[in-house]
């Protein structure tokens, strides 16, 4: 059996590791390779959008977050009405950016 001479097998060794690499970012999907389809729905999860957060505000540094009971926090744009309710349990309404894991307080609330 003859064997191959390393300029071929070194283009077969990367094109296979290339390939590798393709299968892999595709799998792994965004940020590496998106289709139209793809990239439409992670684009729309970040655009701010209003909605009720039940949970427990609590300091993180020189910020305030709502800690929700299944442990995700989100932290609060305005700290000034989020000051009063640190350790208590409330209602937070405002818009959510899930890409920044932020709310924008519009209203905080006793939790009823």
């Amino acid at each position: 059996m003859h064997s191959l001479n390393p300029i071929k097998r070194d283009l077969i060794l990367a094109l296979a590791v290339s390939a590798l690499v393709f299968v892999c970012a595709l799998v792994w999907g965004r940020p590496f390779v998106g289709t139209s389809g793809h990239m439409a729905a992670p684009a729309l999860q970040s655009e701010p959008h209003a909605a009720i957060f039940l949970g427990t505000i609590e300091r993180s540094g020189a910020e305030f977050v709502l800690r929700e009971a299944s442990g995700r926090t989100y932290r609060l744009d305005n700290a000034q009405p989020a000051q009063a309710y640190e350790g208590k349990a409330v209602q937070v309404a405002g818009l959510l950016d899930a890409g920044a894991a932020m709310i924008h307080v519009e209203q905080i609330a006793p939790a009823a």
